[in-house]
């Protein structure tokens, strides 16, 4: 063997060489190498954060805080009378409040809802201007399927296998309707707590 670093091919006398790395070279691929965990590393740094975070936001979702009250009272100078603005127990969050005035069906009406303490949905939409197909729109159709009895006042019951169901009542000058997808005791709550306003 003529060198340390050849050996010869089988079935062959002539030598292959071997590559053999000089200093610089072989420092030159550490270098490499150690760029890449670095990289690594600081990238990793850079995920973990977001990832806990995320985490986090998954398990608590925050939800807007919206002030009916003061929402109701600027809107009682367009509206002709006193949007109702009720005070529910701990546990209902209400999600928007607003009033709709320049829709096609031409009434104007007070609109707010809530998310229940069961994780259902209830709203009320309160006019001075409710006509018939107005009321038969904003109740999806549903036929009268009795009455309900909740802060004094009787409710006309809408409901359909399918469709939310919803209290429609008069409370002073103005028609409510109570409309959503929680169950009746939530209902009433709700209900009763409009009712409480007094429609003025």
């Amino acid at each position: 063997m003529s060198s340390t670093h050849e050996e010869a091919q089988p079935g062959t006398d002539r030598p292959i060489a071997k590559p053999v790395l000089t200093p610089a070279a072989a420092k030159r691929a550490n270098a490499s190498v150690i760029g890449m965990i670095m990289a690594l590393a600081v990238s990793l740094l850079a995920i973990v954060p977001v990832m806990l975070l995320s985490a986090n936001s998954g398990s608590q979702v925050q939800r807007p805080t919206i002030d009916v009250s003061a929402v109701a009272s600027d809107a009682r100078g367009v509206a002709g009378f006193s949007p109702a603005a009720p005070s529910l127990p701990a546990g209902y969050s209400a999600n928007y409040a607003r009033w709709v005035s320049g829709s096609s069906d031409g009434v104007d009406h007070w609109d707010v809802g809530w998310v229940t303490p069961q994780q259902q949905f209830v709203s009320i939409e309160q006019t001075a201007m409710a006509n018939p197909t107005w009321i038969t729109q904003q109740v999806k159709e549903a036929p009268t399927t009795g009455t309900r009895d909740a802060g004094g006042i009787t409710w006309t019951l809408y409901d359909k296998p399918g469709v939310e169901k919803s209290y429609v009542g008069k409370i002073g000058k103005t028609t409510v309707i109570v409309s959503g997808s929680a169950g009746f005791s939530e209902f009433d709550v709700v209900a009763a707590a409009v009712a409480a306003t007094g429609g003025r």
